[in-house]
Order: structure tokens, then sequence, then C-alpha cells
């Protein structure tokens, strides 16, 4: 096997390095990638009127884009980086070579390895965003309001919480996989900026059909499943952990769905597509503050 001039077999598979966790890390990380590209771009696209699909996908394609450039231009090291003020770190690219090949902060693989699993974390929650905002923002608005916001808000929710030095991290507050730094903050973000962009026209807001009703499930499956790697991958390590953690992701979202379904045909009688949609994204989200916390409090593993 041959090696750059420039990178040694010892610094290609440092001692310190475990090969099984670094390939878990980077499958995790490509999974979550996937529930936002394709996953959400499909979702966005099929779900609103014909008239906005193209629109609602690129604003979600648009976003991941960004986000990662930002990502490793100054958002990682704010997020993760030495502490500037105890709510956030300082901004610092994050593209040296020695910093990106060296141990990351968490888990045995290198720092390169966490800029990506985080960075595609960040780009899912501005796409989450724009969830609250199809048919209603204009995409050039779009397009300044995603590294703004990446920069004033997703980084000092990130540092505060998942930061070891983070001020919130210190007191004890736990978020497993995103239910604070993500779900939450988008949820919120998205409320506010629909409020202030305003309301659709009365026309739209009468009748919302969704496109293309297959596609749509498609989307939704393809975030079901990479499910998986978000919160399978945060105990930065292939280990039982993440087992409980995916087990526990899929069978709660499960669960969900088909308690959907129930409500649905009990109360407008009969089952509803985009109902099934909704309790499986709902379990999804509901389970992932707490997947896998027995491997912090100790916890009997058992469904939580």
């Amino acid at each position: 096997m041959e090696f750059p001039a420039n990178l040694k077999p010892d610094e290609a598979s440092p001692e310190w390095m475990n090969k099984a966790d670094n390939a878990w890390q980077l499958t995790a990380a490509t999974l979550v990638g996937i529930q936002s590209i394709p996953g959400l771009v499909i979702i966005y696209g099929s779900m609103v009127k014909k008239k906005w699909a193209v629109n609602s996908a690129f604003m979600a394609f648009y976003a991941f884009a960004a986000v990662m450039v930002c990502w490793v231009g100054w958002g990682y090291r704010m997020s993760f980086g030495e502490k500037a003020v105890f709510f956030l770190g300082k901004p610092a690219v994050a593209l040296d070579e020695k910093y990106l090949l060296g141990q990351a902060f968490l888990g045995l693989f290198p720092t390169a390895t966490m800029v990506f699993f985080q960075g595609v974390f960040a780009g899912l929650t501005l796409i989450l965003i724009a969830g609250g905002l199809l048919g209603r923002m204009n995409f050039r608005a779009w397009i300044l309001f995603v590294p703004l916001w990446l920069t004033l808000s997703y980084t000092v929710t990130a540092f505060s919480i998942w930061c070891p030095d983070g001020w919130l991290s210190k007191l004890g507050v736990i978020d497993y996989s995103g239910g604070y730094v993500i779900h939450l903050s988008s949820g919120v973000a998205g409320f506010t900026a629909a409020y202030w962009v305003g309301p659709r026209t009365d026309k739209d807001r009468e009748s919302f059909p969704p496109n293309n009703i297959i596609l749509m499930l498609a989307g939704a499956g393809l975030l079901w499943m990479g499910w998986t790697g978000f919160n399978g991958g945060d105990p930065y390590v292939a280990s039982v952990d993440a087992s409980l953690a995916v087990l526990n992701t899929h069978v709660c979202a499960s669960t969900s769905l088909i308690t959907w379904v129930i409500l649905d045909t009990f109360f407008i009688g009969k089952p509803s597509v985009i109902g099934s949609v909704q309790g499986m994204i709902t379990g999804l989200v509901c389970i992932t503050p707490a997947a896998g916390i027995h491997s912090f409090t100790k916890m009997t593993p058992l469904f939580i």
C-alpha cells in the first residue's frame, strides 16, 4: 500500500485511533447527511404545492452546502473550539492539516471525522427551519439567513450544551443527540421566522395538498433510516450504547406512526398518509434527546 509523500504509515493510522469507531462515525455522519440530501430535499419538494416545489427543495439543497462552508470556515471552532466566553468558542478555520489529523475532543478518531459528523447535524438544523418557511420566504433572504443563524444561534447552543467547556454542559445538562441543540432550537427559530415573514395567502391556506405523495413517502423513508446514524453515532464509539440508541429510535418511531394512524382512524374516520409521516417524525424527534441516555446516567438499558 502506498502512502502520500507527506503522510507516513503511522500518521495515517495512529495508535490512538480505533478503525472500527472511525468507520462507524463516518458511516453515521453520511446517514445523517442523507437525511438532508436527498431526504428533506425530496420531502420539501413533494409535500408542498407544485408551484413551490423547486423553490422548497432548493432551499434545503442550498442550506446544506452553505452550512458546510461556514462550518469549516468558523462554525465548528465556535461550537467546539477554544472558549471565547462561557457560551461560545473562538471563531477559527477548521481546515488546518495538523488540527484535522489529531484526535477529536471525544472519541478515538480524527478531528476531521468529528468536523464532518457535527457539520451534517448543523446542516440538518437549518433545513428543519426551512420547513416552517416553505412558500413564504424569498430565496434571496434565505441565502443571508442561513449563515447568520448558524453563526449567531446554532454555535451558541452547540457550545453551551455539547462542548465540554460549555456552561450548560458543566452544569450537567444532557442532550443525547439534539433534542435541544437541533430540534428545539430549529422549532423555535422556524416558528419565530414564520411569524415575522407572515402567513401564506388565504387562497393558499384553504387548500394545501402535497404535489407527490409517493415521493413524500420516499423522502420520509430516507429521513427515518438516516436516523440510525443520527442517534447511533452520538456515543462516538461503535458500542452497545449505539446499538441501544438505534433500536430505541426505530421502536419509538414505529410506535408513534401506528398510534397516529389509530388516532386518525378514530377522529377523522380513516388513516392518513400525511398523518403517518407526521407520527413517524414525531416519534423520531421524541426519542432523540434520550435514545441512549443510560450511557451517561447508568440507567437500566430499557426503552426510555
